[in-house]
């Protein structure tokens, strides 16, 4: 099980958002390249950074400039996504030198798309971010539901090519109250996907009943205000995740 700590930025700043409200908003100590670097030398293999501004399409050059330099600062891959709702947004992403996008609005709204960034750029680097909402997608921030589920869209994804999804039950980001254990395990046994969990880590037992789910296609989990507010450290969870 891969642990995957996460970087949100809002206006160039380190911040966690509950339930993606954008109005409820923690922001944390330290410039986010810093804690970029802190994550590497606590043992991170992957980094998953957000641009929430992107994703409530709000100016986001700032997001923009920390995210190269964050790419630059560290030796790890760096998994990056919001706003990338245009095939040109993904191209911009990759040239700044992270290693796969992950994009959510665009699968939804535009599968031809999805289709060509597949041909273009391979499986490998592009990554869908299903989010949902009592099982119902929700796009563009987390702020407009769409009529379909997350199994049938996971199902639509993985038939136009993708190979890996990160799955998000909304109401529980940012809650610290546990993962959606049984629809994360539903969406890689249903889609066929490798599925990386994200959204209410509380505790290294969250992290230990996410691991049972391993032989189900579940290999990946992305952490991040239990780590800010010291629930336990990245270290802890890494140690957690390979007992």
């Amino acid at each position: 099980m891969l642990i995957i700590p996460a970087i949100d930025l809002r206006d160039g700043r380190c911040v966690r958002l509950k339930q993606g409200r954008k109005d409820d908003v923690t922001e944390y100590e330290g410039d986010p390249i810093e804690v970029a670097k802190g994550f590497q030398n606590q043992g991170a293999q992957w980094l998953h950074v957000v641009d929430l501004d992107g994703a409530f399409a709000e100016s986001n050059s700032t997001n923009r400039q920390k995210l190269k330099s964050i790419v630059e600062a560290v030796n790890v891959p760096v998994q990056f996504g919001g706003g990338l709702r245009r095939f040109t947004d993904v191209e911009q992403a990759l040239q700044l030198g992270v290693s796969r996008v992950v994009i959510g609005t665009l699968a939804v709204e535009s599968p031809e798309i999805l289709r060509t960034l597949l041909d273009s750029f391979g499986s490998d680097r592009l990554v869908v971010g299903i989010d949902a909402k009592s099982d119902q997608v929700v796009i563009r921030g987390w702020e407009e539901s769409q009529p379909i589920s997350a199994l049938d869209l996971a199902r639509d994804v993985v038939r136009a090519g993708v190979k890996r999804i990160i799955y998000t039950d909304v109401a529980r980001d940012g809650m610290l109250d546990g993962p959606n254990f049984e629809m994360t395990r539903m969406m890689a046994h249903e889609s066929g996907a490798s599925v990386t969990a994200s959204g209410g880590v509380s505790s290294l037992e969250d992290i230990k009943r996410l691991k049972k789910l391993e032989d189900s296609g579940v290999d990946s989990l992305i952490v991040g205000r239990a780590i800010y507010e010291k629930r336990f450290t990245l270290e802890e969870a890494i140690r957690a995740a390979n007992e």
